[in-house]
């Protein structure tokens, strides 16, 4: 349907959420369309300039597809809603996929369960957890503040390759990347694949009992403390205040 689509309407690009399903369908459309592709872009420009950090942001690169129609998947939350609204062109498109078409079937559909808190992905607020929580049961002090914030759950690499909490919560390079309006990174010490994931989030604040965490470079706020003390007196606080 998208390949029809870009037939029919020859757009100047093409725009796609920067999430798992959004890369893999563009990285797909790509192929099918002989086009070239820039993956987590943060802005992108009327003349369709794309702009990524990377090296944990460090720097940013301007990039630009040279082949075809440009396909470029964008970050949630990294761009700013435009204040003025303005008047899409619509255009009708019929798509009939017969079975000889399909290249893949669905032979099975299980839905998640749902543990109530926001989409990682596309949450206001983020709370995460590293390796300074030590185990599985010391991520309840960072749950209780996420519920208390009405956050999701994020979790390091160390943490999720330990067992402690589960993979598609993985914040950083290797896992999903988030662009929150504030993150609260505990316990976590700030290694560039981590830093990958959620460099571009609007605040940063950081709880962690090694002044010298390469987190604290990154952040807007930092508190250099045991998380344990730190993270369950501002649940306390954000549930009095909410009182």
């Amino acid at each position: 349907a998208l390949v029809e689509a870009a037939k029919l309407v020859n757009p100047k690009a093409i725009l796609i959420a920067s999430t798992a399903e959004g890369k893999e369908i563009a990285g797909r459309l790509a192929v099918r369309l002989n086009s070239g592709i820039i993956t987590d872009a943060v802005a992108v420009s009327p003349d369709v300039i794309a702009t990524q950090s990377i090296f944990g942001g460090s720097f940013t690169v301007q990039t630009k597809v040279t082949r075809g129609v440009p396909i470029i998947t964008v970050r949630p939350n990294s761009t700013a809603p435009e204040k003025k609204p303005t008047t899409a062109n619509k255009n009708e498109l019929t798509v009939a996929l017969s079975p000889q078409a399909a290249l893949a079937t669905v032979t099975e559909v299980n839905e998640a369960k749902s543990d109530g808190r926001p989409d990682l992905a596309e949450a206001a607020i983020v709370v995460s957890g590293g390796r300074g929580v030590g185990s599985a049961d010391g991520f309840k002090v960072i749950e209780e503040l996420a519920d208390s914030l009405g956050a999701a759950v994020g979790a390091s690499r160390a943490v999720t390759d330990a067992g402690w909490y589960p993979h598609q919560y993985q914040v950083g390079q290797t896992g999903r990347t988030v662009s929150p309006q504030l993150y609260l990174a505990n316990g976590i010490s700030g290694a560039i694949q981590h830093r990958a994931g959620m460099q571009t989030s609007k605040t940063i604040v950081a709880v962690n009992k090694d002044p010298e965490a390469p987190i604290f470079e990154l952040v807007d706020f930092g508190v250099v403390g045991d998380l344990f003390e730190v993270v369950p007196q501002l649940t306390a606080e954000v549930k009095k205040r909410q009182n």
